[in-house]
C-alpha cells in the first residue's frame, strides 16, 4: 500500500509512519516544519495549492490525516489558526479524496463528547444532544460532519477515530500539550504546576494508540468510528503523583485546584468496538508508560 500521514512530524504521526512501513508499505509523511527526513513532503494544509500538489501527484491508497492544530487552550489563544488548519485545511483534503478516491483515516478527539458525562460510546450523538464545550472541540465535530458529508454526497470512504489523551516519548513540550507532557516538564524542571482533582481521565500510551491505528488500513470500514482509549479511569493528581513518585519529589509545586472550565469532568470511555474490529489492547500502564516518558523528556531537555 501507498500511505499518506499528514502531521507526521507529530507525536502520533511520526511513529505511525514508522509503524505502518514496518508492515511494509510505501509510507510518505507530510506536515508544515522542513524536514529531511526521508519520503517527506512540507505541506500546509490550509493551503489548497499545496495539498493539491501533494495528493495529486502521488496516487495514495490511504491517507491517515492526523495534522491539526491541538488543544483546547490552543484553541482559544490561536483560533484563526485553529479553524484554518482544522476545518478548511480538512475540506481541501476531502476535496480531493472525492476526485481521488483513496480511502481515509481522519482523527478526530474525545473533546467532541462535550459535556457529556456518562459512558462515552461513539453512538451517544446519535442519540443526546451534545454540546461541545470548547473551539477545538468544535473544529473536531465540523471534521466529522465534513466527512459523513462527503460519504453521503460522493461515495468517500473514511473511518473517524476518536483519541483520548495519547501520551508518551514523542511529545515536545508546550504549554499548550497533553497535561501528563505539561507535569513531567515541569517536574522535571522544577516548576509550579496546576492539577484539577476533580477530573477523571483514560490516558493511552502512544504505542498501544499507534498499533491501534495502524490495524485500521488492514481492517477497513468505510463509515465507522472508533474510539481509542486506555482501560483505566484515573483521576489527574494519580498522574502527577506517579511522577513525582518516580523523580523523589514533594507536591511543594503543585497547585491543586478543582475543576477546569471548558472540558468535561469524567472522561468513562467504550473501546468496546475498537477492541472487537481492530484488536485494540492497552498494554502499556501508567505506572509503566509515565517513567518512559519522564526518561525520555530527561534525554531530550537535560541532556541525562
Amino acid at each position: 500500500m501507498k500511505i499518506l500521514v499528514t502531521g507526521g512530524l507529530g507525536a502520533v504521526g511520526k511513529p505511525l509512519a514508522a509503524e505502518l512501513e514496518k508492515r511494509g508499505n510505501e509510507v510518505w509523511t507530510a506536515d508544515r516544519a522542513h524536514s529531511d527526513e526521508p519520503y517527506y513532503v512540507r505541506c500546509d494544509i490550509g493551503e489548497f495549492r499545496q495539498v493539491e500538489n501533494l495528493l495529486g501527484n502521488m496516487d495514495f491508497d490511504f491517507v491517515y490525516h492526523l495534522a491539526a492544530e491541538f488543544g483546547r487552550r490552543n484553541g482559544e489563544d490561536h483560533y484563526e489558526n485553529l479553524w484554518r488548519t482544522n476545518v478548511i485545511g480538512t475540506k481541501h483534503i476531502i476535496r480531493l479524496q472525492e476526485r481521488l478516491k483513496f480511502r481515509m483515516v481522519i482523527t478526530s478527539s474525545s473533546e467532541v463528547y462535550g459535556d457529556y458525562r456518562q459512558v462515552m460510546a461513539e453512538e451517544v450523538m446519535d442519540k443526546v444532544p451534545v454540546r461541545q464545550m470548547n473551539d477545538y472541540a468544535m473544529t473536531k465535530w465540523v471534521n466529522e460532519m465534513q466527512v459523513l458529508n462527503s460519504a453521503d454526497q460522493f461515495g468517500t470512504e473514511t473511518v473517524r477515530v476518536r483519541l483520548f489523551n495519547t501520551y508518551g516519548p514523542g511529545e515536545y513540550f508546550s504549554q499548550y500539550r497533553s497535561a501528563i507532557c505539561v507535569f513531567v516538564y515541569r517536574a522535571l524542571h522544577n516548576l509550579p504546576y496546576t492539577v484539577y482533582t476533580r477530573h477523571k481521565r483514560t490516558s493511552s500510551y502512544i504505542d498501544d494508540t499507534v498499533r491501534t491505528l495502524a490495524n485500521i488500513y488492514q481492517k477497513f470500514k468505510p463509515g465507522t468510528v472508533y474510539n481509542i482509549a486506555g482501560s483505566e479511569l484515573h483521576d489527574m493528581k494519580e498522574c502527577s503523583d506517579i511522577i513525582l513518585h518516580y523523580l523523589g519529589k514533594n507536591d511543594s509545586m503543585v497547585e491543586y485546584r478543582d475543576e477546569q472550565p471548558g472540558t468535561t469532568m469524567f472522561k468513562r470511555v467504550d473501546v468496546s468496538r475498537a477492541i472487537n474490529d481492530l484488536g485494540h489492547k492497552s498494554m502499556v500502564s501508567l505506572e509503566d508508560g509515565i517513567p518512559r516518558t519522564i526518561e525520555w523528556q530527561r534525554g531530550v531537555y537535560l541532556g541525562d
